[in-house]
């Protein structure tokens, strides 16, 4: 069971002009809103005025001044990619770029399976042969050092724009554009890759066709794809990119992303305007499935078809990718349970290894199986001499300082605080698992950690109306750093209980408030019916649950939406 854990500090500030739900409000408040400035840049921000300038990177004068060189030279650029919805993404519109300074420019995208993650010798070796003289890496690159240094001394100079962990010894790039380093001047360090990206476009743009600028906007539906998919904060820049990035996504161009939407029946448009979960949950996977399943150069294409019949049948491939990686991905996470529920029972951290994990999605049964048993988990695949995995973590174990602890025994590796990939040698495998675990069990002090649910605020049912939906919908768009809010309401009476969906997996609760407020509220716990199948008429419980505003033909109301339930005794 998970622990109920109610933050502290909810009473409102500064509100002025800027007033909103009393309930907001305190929500604000929470969040760090001191004042009426901090409270209209965030419910109001503006694109204008709160976009940062890219020269703030102390590094990019540098960098436009050698892509000018190299349109001036008529060189031919490679971009190098990551495969996944980040990396894809970032490519794009690194492409697009180059597309319109009229400099030849190709991209290439590693195969997952064959190459693993970032730079690696042999992609090098390939574009000595194809005459390239500058490599630009995007979303990858701050840890190849060894390919890096390779390239520089085959007369290949290197661009680095990327957002991931910077080492202790950087790669000799010519130019490193990446908010973590120490001197990089770059105010907003928790930029996606995508991100980062886009301040290049947007300084290249500024320096070499300042007329343009007004026209990079129509990127911002691929730039809230990737930050989004990358689940970097969505906070400052990060969440004006979003936020406007939605707004286009609405309305694209863009033919690959407009069958994408059609083949996956994602309702948006116009008229269906997205939030950054239908992104997280519908747009990312998919774009994501053709790097894991088969290769990102599909997805890349899709994206940057103006064939609307060829976009359709790279929407229908990707498609079936997808539902490929669905069925593989649960395969693998019900494997791994049985692992998990006998081997690592008693143990802080789970190592999964085997040769027939498909490499593609060992990123997502670890994220699955963390979640489901809220330890961190190595799922890897192991090759005929090395091997290649994924980790996923939980909020009290930042993963990427774990792994580097124990970095002695790895080939490669890279990632976030809660992500990370490793490549290691077959026979470094169980000194790699007995120093990781190690280093684990020492910063858990050898006790179970429990999983937590976070409730932002306790309120009442005399709380919850449409002024406060309202209110909420400004503080959108949602995410990491900028969570949905949480709730708690205690004391409600279940009017009916009743169990839905296919598999009956769902529970649908009528709450009804006893707090003298006429109130019934509609509920719903997706996949809680078999956890709560106690649950019957006139129990009396407290529920904890997120808002939202429910349309059904034609008619709407709000509902909740529940996370966990107690049972009052």
């Amino acid at each position: 069971m998970a622990l109920w854990k109610l933050k502290e500090g909810n009473n409102p500030s500064c509100f002025g002009r800027f007033s909103t739900h009393p309930v907001v409000g305190r929500l604000l408040s929470q969040r760090g809103m001191q004042n009426e400035e901090e409270l209209r840049n965030f419910l109001y921000p503006d694109y204008q005025r709160d976009l940062l300038d890219p020269f703030l990177f102390s590094a990019m004068e540098k960098l436009v001044e050698r892509v000018k060189q190299a349109k001036e030279r008529a060189e031919l650029v490679m971009i190098f990619g990551d495969y996944d919805a980040d990396g894809i993404t970032s490519s794009v519109i690194i492409q697009e770029m180059m597309d319109n300074l009229g400099i030849n420019s190709r991209v290439y995208l590693p195969d997952k399976k064959k190459e693993g993650y970032g730079l690696n010798i042999n992609a090098v070796e390939y574009f000595k042969k194809e005459n390239v003289s500058l490599i630009i890496t995007v979303d990858c690159g701050i840890s190849s050092f060894q390919e890096i240094e390779f390239a520089r001394k085959n007369g290949i100079d290197v661009i680095i724009v990327d957002h991931h962990h910077v080492p202790q010894k950087l790669p000799p790039a010519n130019v490193i554009i990446n908010p973590h380093l120490k001197n990089s001047g770059y105010p907003q360090k928790n930029l996606a890759g995508v991100g980062v990206a886009f301040k290049v476009v947007q300084a290249l743009c500024q320096k070499i066709m300042p007329e343009k600028e007004e026209q990079l906007k129509w990127m911002l539906d691929l730039v809230a794809i990737g930050t989004i998919a990358d689940c970097v904060p969505l906070l400052g820049e990060n969440r004006l990119i979003v936020k406007f990035g939605l707004i286009v996504l609405a309305k694209t161009k863009r033919f690959g992303l407009l069958e994408l939407f059609s083949v996956g029946r994602i309702a948006i448009d116009a008229n269906n305007f997205p939030d950054a979960r239908k992104v997280a949950f519908q747009i990312a996977p998919r774009i994501n499935a053709a790097g894991r399943m088969n290769h990102a150069n599909a997805a890349f294409n899709l994206i940057r078809e103006t064939n609307r019949a060829l976009a359709r049948n790279l929407a229908l491939e990707i498609e079936a990718s997808n539902q490929n990686r669905q069925r593989v991905t649960g395969q693998v996470v019900n494997e791994v349970k049985i692992l998990a529920e006998n081997s690592f029972k008693n143990k802080n951290f789970i190592f999964a290894v085997s040769e027939h994990f498909p490499v593609g999605v060992v990123g997502l049964a670890a994220g699955k199986i963390a979640d489901i048993f809220h330890k961190p988990v190595a799922i890897i695949q192991k090759g005929e001499k090395e091997s290649v995995g994924s980790l996923r973590s939980i909020p009290q174990i930042n993963i990427i300082e774990a792994i580097e602890k124990c970095s002695r025994f790895l080939v490669r590796y890279g990632g976030h605080e809660q992500a990370a990939g490793v490549t290691v040698r077959n026979e470094k495998l169980e000194e790699f698992y007995a120093a990781l675990d190690a280093v684990i069990e020492e910063k858990t002090d050898g006790k179970k950690i429990l999983s937590e649910i976070e409730i932002d605020l306790e309120i009442f049912p005399k709380d919850i109306d449409y002024g406060m939906l309202e209110g909420l919908r400004l503080m959108e768009p949602f995410g990491k750093g900028n969570e949905e809010p949480v709730f708690l309401m205690r004391g409600l009476l279940v009017e009916e209980a009743r169990v839905l969906g296919n598999g009956d997996k769902h529970l649908k609760l009528f709450l009804k408030a006893t707090d003298g407020t006429p109130k019934v509220f509609e509920s719903i716990g997706f996949g809680l019916a078999d956890k709560f199948a106690a649950v019957k008429k006139d129990d009396a419980i407290d529920a904890v649950f997120t808002l939202k505003e429910d349309n059904w033909n034609g008619g709407k109301k709000i509902q909740l939406n529940l996370i966990d339930i107690k049972i009052n005794q």
